[in-house]
């Protein structure tokens, strides 16, 4: 269909709506409803057949201020902090499954990076631990007790001190995204390097297996959240670069709505972290089929809840809108 056809097709319809909505009248629910998603089916046939059209952007105006109209007058459900967790975040995180692995495929790619620089240069690991952890943790090789390192702090003042470390550094990869993304990969790359260098001094010292099963107690969903939050930080570098059909403002603010989202949905995930390496690691002398089963729970719970469980649900409400950045 021609764009003069289709605008004259629906211009009627989209005016009537455009007039509600100025004057903030009050539709019946179901008409305000159906209104809508007839918007948003013209909203995209407009992407498809005219794209950069004047069309596209009044139909693109309207449907979200449709959107928000809609929700804005949508009663709260009491146990929305549930809702939250187990149905709106999973759901709209669906779509940023491309910026959780570029983080991830960044986190590795630094990780290796810092590893091979530890095996090249004798004088790598120390410049990025710094010489007194190294000095310790070698008097605590010494001492036939490695891991030492987590029994010096009290519990509650490491699960403490951890956790509020963690959230920080989660806060920093999702606000330097706002530079084009590029802040947010020099966090990913700071940790990831500083984690293969790490990995790689207990490897030299013929260590790496009590590393693992003592560090990835915590680390696995430690680690596994800080790229979740290093993803929001794209997801606001992608709203500056990439705006679409948006403004570059609109689509900015669209970005730092949904990455702040992200980030907050690792918080729980970092108490928990927090409390594993407060109280749990600790325990060095635990058997190895208990680390082992901790570490591959922990894996098992970030795996389903970012990666299968979004997936889950957009395959059972595909066509939900949610407010997210194209």
């Amino acid at each position: 269909m021609r764009e003069a056809a289709f605008v004259k097709q629906n211009k009627d319809k989209w005016q009537r709506f455009e007039r509600a909505l100025q004057n903030n009248a009050l539709l019946p629910p179901g008409e305000l409803s159906s209104l809508y998603l007839e918007v948003t089916d013209h909203l995209s046939y407009a992407q498809t057949f005219y794209p950069g059209s004047n069309t596209l952007h009044y139909v693109n105006g309207l449907a979200s201020r449709a959107h928000q109209k809609i929700y804005r007058n949508k009663k709260e459900p009491k146990n929305r902090f549930v809702t939250f967790f187990t149905e709106e975040f999973p759901r709209e995180f669906y779509q940023y499954q491309k910026q959780l692995l570029l983080a991830f495929l960044v986190f590795v790619l630094f990780v290796a990076a810092g590893s091979f620089s530890a095996a090249s240069d004798g004088a790598f690991v120390r410049s990025i631990l710094g010489d007194a952890y190294v000095n310790m943790t070698l008097d605590n090789i010494a001492n036939d007790d490695p891991m030492a390192v987590y029994k010096k702090m009290g519990e509650m003042e490491m699960f403490l001190g951890i956790t509020i470390n963690n959230v920080r550094v989660a806060l920093m990869a999702f606000v330097l995204g706002i530079f084009a993304g590029l802040g947010t990969l020099f966090i990913i790359m700071q940790n990831a390097i500083m984690l293969g260098s790490f990995q790689y001094f207990f490897y030299e010292k013929g260590l790496l297996w009590e590393s693992v099963r003592t560090i990835w107690i915590h680390g696995t969903i430690e680690i596994s959240v800080i790229i979740v939050a290093a993803c929001a930080g794209l997801v606001v570098g992608k709203g500056i670069l990439f705006p679409g059909t948006y403004s570059r403002l609109t689509s900015f603010i669209n970005g730092i709505k949904a990455g702040l989202k992200i980030v907050i949905s690792t918080v729980p995930f970092f108490i928990l972290a927090g409390f594993l390496e407060g109280f749990v690691t600790r325990h060095t002398e635990m058997p190895d089929w208990l680390a082992i089963l901790i570490i591959s729970g922990s894996l098992a719970l970030i795996l389903f809840y970012y990666v299968f469980y979004p997936i889950i649900l957009h395959r059972k409400l595909p066509d939900e809108p949610t407010n997210s950045i194209p």
